[in-house]
């Protein structure tokens, strides 16, 4: 089966990759170990000097690298020159501070010595999406790599380039061959690869049937996994806040990757008080969007990555519209090639309905009232999902209340959900389980050891 890559923005063909035949995976899976033998045993000195070399790669090559992720699958250029630029950053966060938070942990007993030990697993299966497709990548390469891991890739199918130019950016940083390897394969071969011995861990970002088929397979096996899944992020806005900046940042939360993001606020809960002033700054906004080439720097919103996807999304907005909804702006696919969807707003939406609480993957927006703080936390928490949210008050009782009782892995007071390489990132409940990122992040997929001395 031909793996191809597909512009986005105009429906034509790039370049198509053969997938590899079960000799080939064989191949590279024995390479994985046999590399990470060798690899496991090398000082925080050498693999930090050739993960900064990563950075230096990402960096000079931003203009390159971000146009291959633009042709592949379609956010604004601009946006992806920025996700090069926050891959180097990870780069260098973990090279920086790896070894210090892998350092033996001294813990006293009854023991002459007794410490904790955290030590690599082996090769881990990344199974990884194409929203950003050198991010999510990097922040579960850079760290597993730094830990003494080996990283095997299994991109999604319509970014192989990306997939490709990953794997040659850490082999000319200097890593050994085969500590970091693309798997151009369909996702048909995920079981097979997940049911092999000589993988011992995995890892996916995508969405909630794929991270249940993941964590069912490497169950099975008794592997560690982590999954990121997918959200519907509420972003609540109280009469305290700063009710300007908190529309601005909204439509930008919204629309941030075309739409496509996990994390992206897709449910607008506003206060009584305040929501015919917000709705109409929003809608004004979003309707002024400028919609076209994603290579153009001027353009705001470029094509949703297949046809698949912009077809789901326009079903949902025309279920909710049939059910009652109240179309603001947008709601069509436009005319033309490209897989374009106009920025589009809902609102006198139940909080029942299935476009309240699913994930809407593209620039679509939902609007609902709250009578006050009680309520709008329990039409925040009405989701399945819990990844990301971001509440705007500068009541410091309301932001208590908020950090307290929303059901999210993450907080955000004042500000868009975003992820840092300093702070771990995840979800609960069907937004899946475990951390990227930071401290808890790099420490995943390592053997948490216990050592105890006496003589």
């Amino acid at each position: 089966m031909a793996i191809a890559s597909i512009n986005p923005a105009n429906g034509k063909l790039i370049k198509t990759f053969e997938a590899l035949d079960k000799s080939q995976i064989d191949e590279k899976l024995q390479l994985a170990v046999d590399t990470y033998v060798a690899y496991r045993s090398t000082s925080f000195d050498i693999r930090s000097q050739s993960m900064l070399r990563a950075a230096e790669i990402l960096e000079t090559e931003k203009q390159v690298l971000g146009k291959t992720m633009t042709a592949e699958m379609g956010k604004p250029i601009k946006a992806a020159i920025a996700e090069a630029e926050k891959c180097a950053w990870v780069c260098r966060y973990y090279a920086e501070h790896a070894q210090t938070i892998l350092a033996d942990q001294l813990v006293e007993t009854n023991a002459r010595k007794s410490y904790v030990k955290f030590q690599p697993l082996g090769p881990v299966l990344a199974v990884m999406p194409w929203n950003f497709p050198f991010w999510q990548v990097f922040r579960f390469a850079t760290p597993a790599l730094m830990a003494g891991n080996v990283g095997l890739l299994k991109h999604a199918s319509n970014v192989p380039q990306c997939a490709l130019a990953i794997e040659d950016i850490f082999s000319r940083a200097g890593f050994p061959r085969g500590c970091f390897q693309t798997l151009l394969v369909g996702s048909d071969e995920v079981e097979t690869i997940l049911n092999d011995r000589r993988v011992v861990a995995a890892t996916l970002t995508g969405s909630e049937p794929a991270g249940r088929s993941v964590a069912s397979i490497s169950g099975k096996q008794i592997k560690k996994t982590v999954l990121e899944l997918g959200g519907s992020d509420p972003f609540i806005v109280m009469p305290s806040s700063d009710l300007d900046k908190a529309v601005k940042t909204a439509v930008q939360a919204r629309t941030i990757n075309n739409g496509q993001s996990c994390i992206a606020a897709k449910r607008f809960i506003v206060a009584t008080e305040i929501y015919n002033e917000f709705s109409e700054k929003f809608v004004a906004i979003m309707a002024s969007l400028s919609i076209g080439d994603p290579m153009d720097e001027a353009t705001d919103i470029g094509p949703l990555a297949t046809p698949k996807i912009r077809d789901e999304l326009h079903a949902q907005v025309t279920k909710a519209v049939a059910s009652g909804a109240r179309l603001l702006t947008g709601g069509k696919k436009p005319d033309g090639p490209g897989n374009f969807y106009e920025p589009t707003v809902l609102d006198n939406l139940d909080p029942a309905w299935p476009i309240s609480c699913e994930e809407t993957f593209g620039p679509v927006a939902t609007l609902f009232r709250a009578d006050n703080i009680d309520h709008a936390i329990a039409i925040a928490n009405a989701t399945d999902f819990g990844l990301g949210s971001s509440a705007w008050t500068n009541d410091t009782g309301e932001q208590i209340r908020f950090i307290e009782q929303l059901e999210a892995g993450s907080i955000f007071i004042n500000g868009m959900v975003a992820s840092d390489p300093r702070l771990p990132f995840g979800g609960i409940k069907h937004s899946g389980y475990g951390r990227e990122l930071g401290e808890f992040g790099i420490r995943e997929f390592v053997n948490i050891k216990t050592v105890w001395i006496n003589e």
